[in-house]
């Protein structure tokens, strides 16, 4: 999951250009960036859209991005999309993981509704996106086995603190939203599900989109949220592995799979012990997703 795309769920044409691009997971919106006069239009014409997705591979996948569990429609939003078997929902405005809890029973009752295997629908979360969030961000920990995913979302919460910007004159984040960051990133590897960074909103500046995105990869974040197919590609290769990542993390478990008694190892002037293979076999993860490599 490096690249996250949100496209409008009722936008024919950004939904076509957007099935096009590479992103490794396509984000149908009916939240924010859908009216609400339009939702349920968007609704049905989601739905449609995703029974006729060509995923390509097995590694591709479609989400659909409901409203808020605490507004009138997200309900139906899980009634409709789920007729069309998305391969997860998003869930946005996330106050605690009673909130995830809550959406993987309405999936429990949507899947067998649907004929669908119990459990199959994946559940990715913003979870930074109201205040109260960032007081109960531990009880995303083992809230469900749905769970693969938490975003941290900057402007929502912007919004909800009052702050009139994200971001200081020099363009790095302020102290509230790095401590939302540092706070998902923490929670994710806790949860042992992917941590995923929040957008970045300047389309033209893809330099900048570059260094926020190789900032997140080199912090631990797995991947990043789009809002428009041109950032897919720059937002791919910042987490996908290196040639020489690949080749070193190589090296470190297979000397550790021929000293499998050893805890520490001396390889290349450098000590390196099991957090070291740990995060060599994260690397190796990455890269056979991405097809880099073979299993």
């Amino acid at each position: 999951m490096r690249s996250v795309l949100f496209v409008p769920g009722d936008s024919e044409s950004k939904l076509t250009r957007a099935q096009n691009a590479e992103a490794d997971v396509i984000v149908v919106d009916l939240e924010d960036s859908v009216a609400v006069s339009e939702k349920k239009h968007a609704r049905e014409f989601s739905k449609d859209f995703i029974s006729g997705f060509n995923r390509k591979d097995s590694t591709r996948r479609v989400y659909v991005r409901i409203n808020a569990l605490h507004t009138p429609f997200a309900t139906a939003d899980i009634e409709t999309v789920m007729q069309a078997a998305p391969d997860g929902i998003l869930l946005p405005k996330a106050r605690s993981g009673s909130d995830v809890a809550k959406l993987a029973t309405l999936l429990d009752g949507a899947e067998n509704t649907n004929g669908r295997q119990g459990g199959t629908t994946e559940i990715c979360v913003l979870a930074t996106e109201v205040s109260e969030a960032l007081l109960a961000m531990h009880t995303f920990v083992d809230c469900s086995p749905r769970l693969t995913a938490l975003c941290w979302g900057s402007e929502d919460l912007s919004a909800d603190l009052g702050s009139k910007t994200t971001r200081d004159a020099t363009g790095n984040l302020t102290s509230p939203f790095r401590f939302a960051r540092d706070l998902c990133l923490v929670t994710a590897a806790a949860s042992d599900v992917a941590a995923i960074d929040t957008i970045y909103i300047d389309l033209r500046d893809q330099p900048g989109l570059a260094r926020e995105a190789a900032d997140a990869a080199r912090d631990g974040f797995t991947g990043k949220l789009a809002i428009h197919p041109d950032q897919v590609s720059v937002i791919n290769d910042a987490f996908t592995p290196t040639p020489a990542e690949i080749a070193k993390s190589s090296e470190i478990v297979q000397a550790f799979a021929e000293s499998d008694s050893a805890g520490v190892l001396a390889m290349d002037g450098e000590m390196l012990d099991r957090s070291h293979l740990k995060r060599a076999k994260g690397v190796l993860s990455r890269a056979r997703l991405a097809g880099l490599i073979s299993s």
